[in-house]
């Protein structure tokens, strides 16, 4: 194929899972470098923890068919019509092709290895060739750490899903809030929101909806519900959800108090700090809402799902000042 080649590296950096510390009601409060940090990936922003699933073993699939799904070359790409996603690409066998928000387009640059591409295995670039409706030019490459070469499309890696196993399955789509079908110029497909890793958002890192139900809930960058767990701790600051928790139960990496609206930025506490970066003992940074860590939920696999609302009587989507939906305090 006619295509200009890119090459891009992954740093990734391993944590062990720890609990209980401390970051808010300090008596002095920290500089705004130190509360509201650029959504750098945290360490649990890829692996298992930011998939939303867990090893490939874990995903239903045996090591030789992983192998095999990751090996297999794309062949003639295509473009198909699903009924909530609108245009989807596929690959000659039919299967979805899906974009990660924790890579980057400008330049490529992939950050799942690991059980991560167990999960969600990279398409190889070879011998991969534009179908009718796909544009040859955004056809591109990315060289991963292990020396392969992945196929990118505007730019962005491109991944299959290891639990999609038949023609025009898509249950990769909206998996822990960060990966998304691919639409044939590289976007998402219409059911995704936000542009994900350096691509530019299409709504405020952290913002507000109005659930039919729920009432005003904050939502992330791509529309997903955010939670609170009422076994965290806000003074002092404290996590109860660590190792596998994390992998149903992403946490929202630090957002700017720019890219936010609708949200309390100064919260409840004696000193007045509530929006602030919480600094867990495992490693990670996540943003907190009036001191209260905040997370999303794998379970929810699109924009305006609540799936998580309630779960075990401890998880609720939470309000912009911090306090759960649906539970009185």
């Amino acid at each position: 194929m006619k295509t200009s080649w890119r090459s891009a590296s992954l740093v990734v950096s391993a944590v062990a899972v720890l609990a209980l510390t401390t970051a808010c009601g300090q008596e002095t409060t920290p500089p705004a470098s130190s509360q509201n940090v650029g959504a750098a990936a945290s360490p649990g922003g890829y692996g298992s923890a930011g998939t939303g699933v867990g090893t490939g073993a874990e995903a239903g699939v045996g090591a030789g068919a992983q192998e095999g799904a990751q090996a297999a070359p794309a062949g003639e790409l295509s473009v198909s019509t699903n009924a909530e996603l609108g245009e989807v690409l596929t690959d000659s066998a039919g299967l979805t092709l899906y974009r990660f928000d924790k890579d980057t387009a400008e330049p490529p640059k992939t950050n799942c290895e690991g059980d991560c591409a167990t999960a969600w295995p990279p398409v190889p670039a070879d011998d991969t060739t534009a179908g009718e409706g796909v544009d040859e030019s955004l056809l591109g490459e990315v060289t991963r750490p292990d020396g392969t070469k992945q196929l990118t499309i505007g730019g962005w890696p491109a991944y299959r899903y290891a639990k999609d196993v038949n023609a025009g399955d898509t249950k990769g789509q909206g998996v822990g809030g960060t990966w998304y079908a691919l639409a044939p110029d590289g976007k998402k497909a219409k059911g995704g929101t936000g542009g994900g890793g350096g691509g530019g958002s299409e709504q405020p890192g952290l913002s507000t909806r109005k659930d039919a139900k729920l009432g005003e809930i904050v939502v992330d960058k791509n529309g997903m519900t955010v939670y609170r767990f009422m076994k965290d701790s806000p003074w002092p600051m404290k996590t109860a959800c660590t190792g596998a928790c994390l992998e149903k139960w992403p946490v929202v990496e630090p957002v700017d108090a720019k890219d936010t609206k609708g949200i309390d930025l100064k919260g409840s506490g004696p000193r007045g700090q509530g929006y602030v970066v919480f600094d867990r003992p495992d490693g990670i940074k996540q943003q907190t809402i009036d001191c209260v860590p905040i997370y999303t939920f794998a379970g929810d696999k699109k924009p305006g799902d609540t799936n998580g609302q309630g779960v075990g009587g401890t998880w609720y989507a939470i309000r912009p000042d911090g306090k759960p939906v649906g539970l009185k305090q």
